[in-house]
């Protein structure tokens, strides 16, 4: 009995073995390695050095606009 309970355990064993290697495997494989495309920027992006118009909501600004 006890030689038939290691037999099932070695197949149990290789079995999951082997699962475990077809996935990490498929998983390897399944990477795409190329380098991703460079992204063309928005038409409407500011360029390098431009500057930027925007709003300034920090707390101290609104409480200055508010106190005045």
């Amino acid at each position: 009995m006890n030689h038939y309970v290691v037999f099932v355990y070695g197949v149990c064993f290789a079995l999951i073995g082997g699962a475990a290697f077809a996935m990490m495997w498929a998983n390897i494989m399944s990477l795409d390695m190329k380098p991703k495309p460079v992204r063309q920027k928005h038409p409407e992006a500011p360029k390098e050095g431009e500057e930027v118009m925007y709003v300034d909501l920090t707390r101290e600004k609104l409480e200055d606009l508010y106190n005045d």
